[in-house]
């Protein structure tokens, strides 16, 4: 069976109503990347970081995966599927997908400041105070900007045994998940990659470009795969 893997980004949770910092005034639900997603920001104010992402962890329990979420189950009866995804939201499992990789970390967990490897899982909001069994104040488990990504060498691994590569939603532009795009194994795997707005970096290749919104797009890709 072929090993199929999709590199996800957030213009498929959106389709599901979760706000991006991919919006059009560039802020995330309001506020700047700076202000919530930096260990600056959390040094510098960790109950306001703590609250915005309360408010995503609240908003991501009302959101129900949709029919692109769905639709790349469906892949699972004819290939391997891997996803590798930036997104920190669970709207893949909830599908259905049983091989997601969360590259940037899970809304729906929580971690000691001090040890990274102690994780707890969270449907409630986290309380400035609320410590980990280290002692240490829990935060969300999230990989911010600026910080190491731990699971990358993970996803490479995965990227690199790929005989299809799909790209979904993502503009390519944060780093390292963009520089997965050339771990593949050869320039004959195929690429397939599905955006309203194809990202520059792929127009000149020799990739197919479905230039639709997620929903759609995935629709296209499994009249293309079956």
């Amino acid at each position: 069976m072929k090993k199929l893997v999709i590199l996800s980004g957030a213009g498929i949770s959106a389709e599901s109503g979760l706000k991006t910092f991919r919006d059009d005034d560039g802020l995330w639900n309001g506020h700047r990347i700076e202000d919530v997603a930096t260990p600056e920001a959390w040094e510098r104010d960790p109950a306001a970081v703590l609250q915005f992402y309360n408010e995503r962890r609240s908003g991501l329990l009302q959101a129900e995966p949709n029919e692109a979420h769905r639709g790349l189950v469906n892949l699972e009866k004819n290939y391997e599927v891997h996803i590798v995804t930036q997104n920190v939201d669970d709207l893949h499992e909830r599908a259905g997908s049983k091989r997601v990789l969360h590259l940037h970390g899970e809304l729906l967990k929580m971690r000691s400041c001090l040890n990274p490897q102690l994780v707890y899982e969270t449907r409630e909001d986290i309380a400035l105070g609320q410590l980990a069994d280290d002692g240490a104040q829990l935060r969300p488990d999230i990989v911010w900007f600026g910080e190491p990504v731990p699971r990358i060498e993970e996803a490479a691994d995965i990227v690199s045994e790929a005989d299809l590569f799909v790209i979904i939603g993502t503009s390519l532009q944060v780093y390292p998940a963009a520089g997965l795009i050339h771990l593949l194994k050869s320039h004959e795997v195929p690429v397939f990659v599905i955006d309203r707005d194809i990202p520059a970096a792929v127009q000149q290749k020799r990739f197919t470009a479905i230039a639709k919104n997620a929903v759609a797009g995935v629709a296209e890709l499994l009249s293309i795969l079956g």
